[in-house]
């Protein structure tokens, strides 16, 4: 080993209630990748959407794809490309919602989602090292 600092990975947890219902955020940033699980209630792992970030040379905006699961997929992907592109990193997302549809849930977890991002960017994080 060098004897150079390891970058720390990045760890941001977040809750919003809305009504009678909560919502959780995990997010671990690492120095390529970021993960963002986005969830009714407690956290798990939804429907699972990858993307990367949009480069010059592309042509088309950012990419993204299922990699796990078929509920949510829209807003799996959306979320991903967001975070993606917001990152500048590649990005995973995970959406589960168990008790309402995708449309409503939508404005709840982009709120969730901002309010978690601007944590990170605030440096209110866990970091973890080895």
């Amino acid at each position: 080993m060098s004897g150079l600092p390891m970058p720390e990975a990045k760890v941001v947890k977040e809750k919003i209630r809305e009504g009678d219902r909560l919502f959780s955020a995990l997010y671990l940033e690492v120095e390529n990748a970021g993960l963002l699980l986005l969830s009714e209630g407690e956290d798990r792992l939804g429907t699972l959407a990858a993307a990367i970030p949009q480069t010059q040379k592309m042509a088309v905006p950012t990419l993204s794809s299922i990699l796990l699961g078929d509920r949510n997929v829209i807003t799996a992907r959306l979320f991903a490309e967001r975070l993606a592109g917001q990152t500048n990193k590649i990005a995973l997302a995970s959406v589960f919602i168990k008790s309402i549809d995708e449309r409503e849930a939508g404005p709840i977890l982009v709120k969730l989602f901002k309010k978690t991002l601007k944590t990170k960017e605030t440096k209110k994080t866990t970091t973890v090292s080895p």
